[in-house]
């Protein structure tokens, strides 16, 4: 019996060794996105999956935060096991803001104190050209649905506010007060529209732009100083209509076409890093300043 137990021990040490080999090489993991190319903003489908053998214990990957990308949506870990392999699965939706070229880092899936890799995933972000000869798709209004209670809602708030005014001006009436209208005057500048703009530009390069918390301050006064010249120049109300409503405005008064196109380039940057925090680079920032310039310059030789 002595004799037979080293020959029963030495058996059940390889099966454990064996074991422990196959249970590692079962450990398997990936990262795929269904798209390697999209404009600032596009939705990227990132997929993780881990498979693993059954009853090991494990660290899902480290999706908390990814370098020059946001998630837009986390989708739950879905799970599939048999007797002996164990496999998660989770979907998320990334989307990036800034231009250039990315990659989604390689993700670590730990078991026990061994990290398994992922592959990195490289990504190639654009910003959107504009071709001033396809039409100009402005943004839809919202198409209200009809709700019989919230119509009720709105003829009980419409009594209410009538009944209100209807006491206002009874009180109104009562005390003798006259409210006189406030009429709201904007300074008249003594310089013409193009030297107006001329010499905010010029101001505004001086300031300086180059630091990263001044750099929306300097696209939303650039834009203003655009918008406030073309309101002195030809009375149209630019302040109040969006990037692309200014656009179709300016089509009437025939830039030629490569200038059309840069001057919309340099409209939608100064909405990206108003609305979209995008940061450009100092030779846009430059060439945005340079854009405006020529601009007003050339439109004050066509608009008379």
């Amino acid at each position: 019996m002595n004799r037979i137990t080293p020959y029963i021990i030495s058996i059940i040490v390889f099966l454990f060794s064996v074991s422990i080999c196959f249970s590692q090489m079962d450990v398997s993991v990936k990262a795929t996105i269904n798209r390697d190319k999209i404009m600032i903003g596009e939705p990227v489908e990132l997929k993780l999956e881990a498979k693993m053998p059954a009853g090991s214990d494990a660290k899902w990957f480290p999706v908390d935060s990814l370098q020059h990308f946001e998630f837009v949506d986390k989708g739950k870990i879905d799970t599939i096991s048999t007797a002996d392999t164990r496999t998660y699965r989770q979907t998320l939706i990334i989307t990036s803001f800034d231009s250039g070229r990315w990659a989604v880092p390689s993700l670590a899936f730990t078991i026990g104190n061994k990290d398994y890799l992922t592959d990195s995933l490289p990504v190639s972000v654009a910003y959107s050209n504009f071709d001033p000869k396809q039409d100009y798709h402005d943004i839809k209004d919202i198409i209200e649905i009809e709700n019989a209670a919230i119509e009720y809602i709105n003829w009980i708030v419409l009594g209410l506010a009538a009944l209100s005014l209807l006491a206002i001006i009874y009180f109104l009436r009562k005390k003798g007060l006259a409210q006189k209208p406030v009429v709201i005057k904007r300074p008249v500048s003594k310089l013409s529209p193009l030297q107006e703009a001329l010499q905010a530009i010029d101001e505004l390069q001086k300031r300086g732009y180059t630091e990263l918390t001044r750099t929306k301050v300097f696209h939303t006064e650039l834009n203003d100083i655009f918008r406030l010249y073309l309101y002195r120049k030809t009375n149209i109300a630019t302040m109040e209509k969006t990037s692309g409503e200014l656009m179709l405005q300016l089509k009437q008064f025939n830039l030629p076409s490569d200038e059309f196109t840069i001057l919309a380039q340099v409209l939608r940057l100064n909405d990206a890093v108003k609305f979209a925090k995008y940061q450009p680079a100092a030779n846009e920032n430059q060439q945005a300043i340079d854009t405006i310039k020529q601009s007003v310059e050339k439109l004050d030789t066509i608009i008379l």
